[in-house]
């Protein structure tokens, strides 16, 4: 039997959430201490049979150092529904393909790879970035990821003069941790922009980070790109082993090439109309779609004038969209059918934007991490190894994902 048609034969109110990540999971979570499992159905949906924790993965495709394709690759199941939730909740794995929404608020439907369909009345899209290749794994299975892994592992190990093209995140936390696993190899990262990431951070970290990088004996070449015509083979994947001219004239002869730039938000299943020109979902403060009152979405996806983090979407996003679903389902139950306002009510949370903050790790002994409060706070290599870089979190997953590694 198909989930529509279970959900048709209940009484129940079914939310559907779209994407496991970070956002996605944090929400489940809240929503097992508060539900009432008598009145709704969870089903969280992800494209991918396992949740992929970002801030380990670069460590992860580079070499099998701490273990972290047991400890870091969670499943999805049983485990991931905990308290009220346990036993009523479902995961299923496959990819959105479509969205059917319901008119003026009414329950509609997410439309599968596989072709199935699921039916919802609150539904919460937390589908993510798509990330260039090193992280971009496949979804088909677990064994296909582990495959996926080794062989990044061995591209890297094999490549003698690497070069990472996008000095954001991840081609920094690349950097460092290729330095780790490989003391003597060439490692040059180059980057569009004056200075390493983007103009939201102020120059003194971003040239802090440089300063980490090359005293690594990473070169770090900024104001320079490959060309237009180069980037497009490397996504194609078909540039290796050829000598590249950079935009400024700069001869470089790699033999292995990352793309290491931006990620782009993974909404290719959503109509024109609900994006902005860069593709993110056009949202309220109180993260309801505009023209969808019923349907809510988190996380990178949304668009908003601030940087993207996974610690925004957990700590500072779904906590007001857990809030903002009851107080929907309540206002939803009194209303009848008239139209519900949701940004009217008193009781509804809404958001204004998180403090910029971000922790960028060096390898597992550096790093540097920056928090928009007083002045612009700026910590070093010791803490940031304390708080990220040394574990990356790793230890921590089991709370958010309910699993436990053998």
């Amino acid at each position: 039997m198909s989930f529509e048609s279970k959900k048709k034969d209940s009484k129940k109110s079914t939310i559907v959430i779209v994407g496991g990540g970070f956002g996605g999971l944090t929400l489940v979570g809240s929503l097992s201490t508060a539900i009432d499992p008598l009145k709704h159905n969870v089903v969280l949906i992800d494209a991918r049979p396992t949740f992929m924790p970002l801030p380990s993965t670069l460590r992860l495709v580079v070499s099998d150092v701490d273990d972290l394709m047991r400890r870091s690759l969670h499943p999805y199941g049983d485990h991931t529904f905990r308290n009220k939730l346990a036993g009523n909740g479902t995961f299923i794995h496959g990819s959105v393909t479509e969205i059917k929404f319901g008119e003026a608020g009414q329950g509609g439907s997410v439309v599968l790879d596989n072709g199935e369909v699921v039916q919802y009345d609150i539904l919460v899209l937390a589908t993510g970035s798509a990330w260039p290749s090193p992280i971009n794994f496949p979804t088909e299975s677990k064994s296909a990821i582990e495959e996926f892994v080794q062989a990044r592992r061995e591209e890297f190990a094999k490549a003698s003069d690497i070069l990472l093209v996008g000095g954001g995140a991840v081609g920094i936390e690349l950097g460092g941790e290729l330095r780790d696993a490989f003391p003597s190899k060439a490692i040059t990262i180059i980057h569009r922009a004056t200075h390493l990431l983007n103009t939201t951070y102020p120059d003194k970290y971003r040239t802090g980070l440089q300063k980490q990088l090359e005293a690594r004996n990473i070169t770090v070449l900024t104001g320079d790109s490959i060309t237009e015509s180069d980037a497009s083979k490397l996504v194609e994947g078909h540039l290796s082993g050829a000598e590249l001219v950079t935009e400024q004239g700069r001869k470089l002869k790699p033999d292995l090439v990352i793309p290491t730039w931006g990620a782009r938000p993974n909404t290719s299943y959503l109509p024109a109309d609900l994006l902005s020109s860069s593709g993110h979902v056009k949202v309220l403060p109180t993260f309801q779609l505009p023209a969808h009152p019923n349907v809510f979405a988190i996380g990178d996806i949304i668009e908003w004038k601030e940087q993207k983090s996974a610690a925004k979407a957990a700590y500072f996003q779904a906590p007001k969209v857990m809030k903002n679903i009851f107080e929907y389902l309540h206002l939803a139950e009194a209303a009848g059918s008239r139209e519900i306002n949701l940004s009217a009510s008193k009781k509804s949370s809404k958001y204004s934007g998180s403090m910029e903050m971000i922790l960028i790790t060096n390898g597992k002994g550096g790093g540097m991490g920056y928090f928009d409060v007083l002045w612009g706070i700026v910590i070093g290599g010791w803490l940031a190894s304390l708080m990220k870089s040394k574990d990356l979190m790793v230890s921590r997953l089991p709370g958010i994902t309910g699993y436990t590694p053998k």
